[in-house]
């Protein structure tokens, strides 16, 4: 075991919840809010469904440790239960990003740890305090990274930080969370190929990890071992999967900083590396207040990972999934709607020539940052069919810690989730979740939290 395995597992393992300070607590209340938000409105979608009628057949809840399916009266085995949350969570690219760390910690963090509290009746407090340490892991681990992503880090760091925060809800000892992490990474996977690709096993990418995390914990508690030097190791996770040129610094960060602080909120589903553009174009034309049918071309200049990930061409049949990244439809679509939401995914939306001739005009090119892992500074300028041109750059992007979406728009965009779900949730039941969030240090019991995240069922029989 190297200095890297025991900083985490003594972090794990000695922090208690008095060591939290206001804005960590604030924060996980912030962004579980958000992800129980963005996960009910997954619930939409037809492969939600598939999914959880599959994993339905795979075992019985009967006799087991059940917990919640958001936005279904659905429960599940837990593992179960989590991968099919996650996938929810994950599957509209509208859940929330670290982003000097390049993960979405929430994603798999959340959908395990609060699948756990639910079957153990956890507290509130055990689970911020959950969340807060399996958000340092996923997100110290990623912010070590010093060379582009190949492994598709939300799932892989997910899972390992995921097995941490489920090691301490459990109460494990130190070489317990020692071995859930190195469980953790024995069985995480998911690659950078179905993001290029754009293909629909990119957000199960997500849920397979944190399946994973659970089983992961599992196989920990009945005294299951893996290698000790799961990081530094010759075939360790910074050998194999990622990069460790930033690990000191990163590393240096425990207990110093919660990085829960420095998660960014997604005022938009559409990938992180998109939301420098929506946000330039929303202020231009906020300050100059042109139209659409006005613009001749817009140009954006980003980092490399920026273009990595959403710079891909407009085509006639594209996947929801392409789409989703493809910085020249979600951009067409601000301009000509206003906004960007889960809707505009839809197979109309997507069939709209509008979009597309737009679209067809909006173009990517290098800016002068270099560094491999960075989503800002982004510089997008507009030049207008009358010759005039406008230039807007940003180094914090809406929704960054440093430029934060406000609290009334937090909410909207969390009722706006409630609403759009396969079965809709309505003011009052919207309104409870906020309570219960905004409280949630003092629950007795998470299931006074879950019990509100089942679709009801006379709502059900209303859209059958």
């Amino acid at each position: 075991m190297s200095e890297y395995e025991w900083q985490l597992v003594e972090h794990v393992a000695g922090v208690q919840f008095h060591h939290l300070d206001d804005a960590a607590v604030e924060a996980c209340k912030t962004f579980i809010l958000d992800s129980i938000g963005v996960g009910i409105s997954g619930s939409r979608l037809g492969l939600s469904q598939a999914l959880l009628a599959s994993a339905s057949e795979w075992g019985t809840a009967d006799g087991q440790r059940t917990a919640s399916v958001w936005g279904t009266e659905a429960r599940l085995p837990v593992a179960h239960a989590a991968m099919v949350n996650a996938y929810q969570i994950h599957s509209q690219e509208f859940d929330c990003v670290h982003e000097r760390a390049v993960v979405h910690p929430m994603a798999v963090i959340l959908s395990a740890l609060l699948a756990e509290a639910e079957a153990r009746k956890s507290d509130g407090r055990s689970l911020i305090l959950a969340v807060a340490l399996a958000v340092d892991v996923a997100t110290v681990l990623g912010m070590s990274a010093s060379k582009p992503m190949r492994f598709f880090r939300p799932g892989t760091a997910g899972c390992i930080g995921a097995a941490a925060g489920l090691a301490r809800l459990r109460g494990y000892d130190r070489e317990q969370i020692l071995q859930a992490m190195s469980i953790a990474y024995s069985q995480t996977g998911g690659t950078m190929q179905a993001h290029t690709e754009g293909v629909a096993v990119l957000p199960m990418q997500v849920a397979f990890n944190a399946r994973n995390a659970i089983t992961a914990a599992d196989m920990a508690g009945f005294g299951l071992t893996g290698p000790r030097a799961f990081l530094r190791g010759e075939f360790g996770y910074f050998s194999i999967m990622e990069s460790d040129g930033n690990a000191a610094d990163a590393f240096s960060r425990l207990g110093r900083e919660w990085q829960i602080g420095r998660v960014s909120h997604k005022p938009f589903p559409t990938g992180r590396a998109a939301h420098g553009t929506l946000d330039a174009l929303m202020q231009l034309r906020s300050a100059h207040g042109f139209a659409a049918s006005d613009i001749e071309w817009v140009r954006i200049e980003a980092p490399p990972l920026v273009r990595r990930l959403v710079d891909r061409p407009v085509q006639p049949k594209m996947s929801v999934n392409y789409a989703r990244l493809c910085i020249g439809y979600v951009a067409a679509t601000l301009l000509l709607h206003g906004d960007v939401g889960v809707e505009d995914f839809d197979p109309a939306a997507l069939a709209d020539p509008q979009r597309r001739a737009l679209a067809a005009r909006i173009s990517m090119a290098p800016s002068d940052c270099d560094d491999p892992n960075a989503l800002a500074p982004q510089t997008v300028s507009v030049r207008l069919k009358c010759g005039t041109e406008y230039r807007q750059m940003l180094t914090a992007i809406l929704g960054h810690p440093d430029n934060p979406l406000a609290r009334p728009r937090q909410l909207v965009k969390f009722q706006r989730c409630l609403a759009s779900a396969r079965t809709p949730f309505d003011g009052e039941s919207s309104r409870a979740i906020i309570a219960r969030v905004e409280g949630l240090e003092q629950l007795e019991s998470i299931t006074e939290l879950t019990a509100l995240l089942a679709a009801k069922p006379q709502a059900i029989e209303a859209v059958t």
